[in-house]
């Protein structure tokens, strides 16, 4: 192995960068954690996790109180409701042994960072089945620089993690005809998300259009739509009613009408009125373009100019763009990662002569002709394939796109990870140094030490992820849920970091509402003393059901409500 590296740069150059990759992402993303910058979603996974090893698959009271049933009916969230019925993911199943070895919610961090890595790895040697080693690990290289991986990497832990990796691993056996596992790997694309199937139909796609594997490819297509249809319209709502009630009509409520729809329906709105179609596609006109240049910025652009690359992330792309809300153009966000495996095959391929429009074009002209050819002749009548030629001057162009990609995601501070360098705000001016997070910290973890391992509690949304790793938890300032026993109880204790509101509630209203919202429940649960303040450091308030105040935690709330006065 050794000799092996000492004679191929290219694969040191991918080695290094994996591991730089890794062991800088794992670090940033552990710190995020560790100094309460992680949130609810991190939370829910982990306390997905944590039922799962308890014998209570996809159960989670944090995911409950997202629910259409809490959100719409104002009904209290329950322990026993079934994450199923917002998003099928079954493939979480695969690392529960892991978890079950280290039930902590730093593990999901490092299982996100690996997989992630892992899959740069296997788009490497999937590059080497067209290409030689030094463009193989440019390729690699870009996708370890990439906005699109590094900053959902760096976020909280969520299932399209899974995605790059299997999408990869799925070409490459098809590259392979390791048939058997590509239909293994397929199964288990459908399993990370109901709506991971999307990307599936576009390497069918590709696979038809391209008349390499049609056959296969009609049967990916077929397989792909039908999960889609037959998970979102018959299994789905037999967990809850959210993926018509709330999830599609908060992402594509502009093509239905009338309080909840079908994926059916949603298509048929699409279908019927293509004039709205059009008009979401390209709206917001800037913002689309500018989501597509940092797409393509790490692969210097080629993407824009391979078929391939269109063929088969086009899907999702497509899924994005119809959509509404803000979160759809977001590139640090999980949901552009489903892009990222067909816009890097199709930029292999590009590079091999594979897929340029040429190619296509003499390609199409000869669908017909090599039909009529055994295969033997086929393969001679195949357009030659003639590949790019990597000069110096674009070779650095591509090594500063690397950089800019790599600049933007540092100033765009992803999910928080860089709020120690980077201000939330210039204007106001927010920032938080890292001596003053972690000057906090032990204080935090004292409180949090006070909450036994087996009581309900509800928490702010930064402290959720630490106090996940039980049956009863919601996020404050609601106190009730609903336990096993079909009661609506009120949780046992209650702890929010109110000082973190108040540094940003300045700049983001979000944040200033929350803090009002919570003081409010604050001053009505003691004077009516159905909660006790036990502690209060650092802008961090412990409260426990049916208990006196101690009289300097109240003290020291007092003086703290005081000075946040003006907010409220």
């Amino acid at each position: 192995m050794l000799l092996r590296l000492q004679k191929n740069p290219g694969l040191r150059l991918v080695i290094a960068a994996a591991i730089t990759f890794f062991l800088c992402t794992l670090i940033l993303t552990l710190h995020r954690h560790y100094t309460f910058y992680s949130s609810y979603d991190q939370g829910i996974f982990n306390q997905v996790f944590w039922n799962g090893i308890h014998g209570r698959f996809f159960e989670s009271s944090l995911s409950s109180q997202l629910s259409t049933n809490v959100v719409h009916n104002g009904e209290a969230p329950e322990v026993y409701y079934h994450r199923l019925g917002q998003h099928f993911t079954p493939a979480l199943l695969l690392w529960l042994p892991l978890y079950a070895i280290f039930p902590f919610p730093a593990t999901l961090t490092v299982l996100q960072v690996t997989l992630i890595t892992a899959a740069g790895l296997v788009l490497y040697f999937l590059a080497r089945v067209h290409l030689e080693h030094p463009l193989a690990a440019m390729i690699t290289v870009s996708f370890y620089c990439a906005n699109a991986i590094i900053g959902p990497t760096l976020a909280n832990f969520h299932d399209i993690c899974q995605i790059p990796l299997l999408i990869f691993g799925l070409l490459l056996a098809m590259e392979k005809r390791w048939w058997p596992l590509f239909w293994v790997l397929a199964i288990l694309i459908l399993a990370v998300r109901e709506d991971s199937g999307v990307g599936l139909f576009g390497v069918g796609f590709y696979l038809i259009l391209s008349q390499r594997y049609p056959k296969i490819g009609l049967a990916v297509c077929t397989l792909s739509f039908g999960y889609m249809v037959i998970l979102t319209n018959l299994i789905m709502p037999l967990f809850s009613d959210d993926i018509s009630r709330r999830f599609m009509l908060e992402r594509f409520g502009q093509y239905a009408d009338g309080a909840e729809a079908s994926t059916l329906e949603i298509i048929w709105g699409m279908i019927s009125n293509p004039w709205r179609l059009l008009v979401e596609l390209f709206t917001p006109f800037f913002g689309t373009i500018k989501y597509l240049l940092g797409q393509w910025l790490p692969l210097a652009f080629i993407p824009a100019v391979a078929p391939a690359s269109w063929m088969i992330a086009g899907f999702p792309l497509l899924k994005l763009f119809l959509g509404k809300g803000m979160s759809v153009l977001a590139i640090n966000i999980r949901y552009a990662m489903t892009v990222v495996p067909g816009l890097f095959y199709g930029a292999i391929l590009w590079w091999s002569g594979k897929s340029n429009f040429r190619f296509w074009i003499l390609n199409f002209q000869l669908g017909i002709r090599r039909r009529q050819l055994d295969s033997n002749q086929q393969r001679d009548s195949l357009p030659d394939a003639q590949p790019q030629t990597l000069s110096r001057s674009f070779l650095r162009f591509w090594q500063v796109c690397l950089c800019l990609s790599l600049l933007f995601t540092l100033t765009s501070n992803p999910n928080r990870t860089f709020y120690f360098l980077i201000p939330d705000s210039f204007s106001p001016w927010v920032y938080v140094s890292l001596s003053q997070q972690w000057s906090r910290l032990g204080a935090i973890e004292s409180l949090l030490a006070k909450i036994p391992a087996e009581a309900s509690v509800a928490a702010s949304t930064y402290l959720v992820p630490h106090l996940s790793g039980r049956r009863e938890i919601i996020r404050f300032p609601a106190l009730q849920l609903r336990n096993d026993r079909g009661q609506v109880v009120k949780v046992d204790y209650a702890i929010a970091d109110l000082w973190q509101l108040q540094k940003y509630q300045i700049a983001f209203k979000h944040d200033r509402g929350n803090l009002q919202a919570m003081v409010a429940v604050i001053d009505q649960i003691i004077s009516n003393g159905e909660y006790g303040i036990t502690g209060f450091q650092e802008g961090v308030i412990l409260l426990q059901k049916e208990t006196i105040s101690n009289p300097e935690a109240r003290a020291a709330w007092l003086a703290f409500r005081q000075e946040i006065e003006e907010i409220l």
